[in-house]
């Protein structure tokens, strides 16, 4: 039988990463303590590594997002609304 993939949470990815970064176990023994493979330990210590600064970062960020979204769904609404409005007039409701 084939093996089912397992999908690991975030807060449990950052656990094991926090854990690598720590150094106070290889990664070999994080692996048999997590029950993970010693390569998505890597990777997941490489990704938290590149990851860090957007976490002070993210908050602009998400604000400027934000922002952006609403105002191109302000456009959106008002431009169905003259749809809504010509069709409207043109079907005579």
């Amino acid at each position: 039988m084939s093996n089912k993939r397992r999908k690991h949470s975030a807060a449990f990815k950052a656990k094991v990463a926090l854990a690598a970064i720590k150094n106070e176990e290889t990664t070999a023994q994080l692996a048999q303590r997590f029950n993970v493979h010693p390569t998505m330990i890597s990777a997941w210590k490489k990704a938290l590594l590149e990851g860090a600064g957007d976490i002070f970062d993210n908050n602009q960020k998400s604000k400027k997002q934000t922002e952006a979204k609403i105002d191109e769904l302000h456009r959106q609404i008002g431009q169905l609304k003259v749809e809504n409005d010509f069709l409207s007039r043109k079907l005579g409701f």
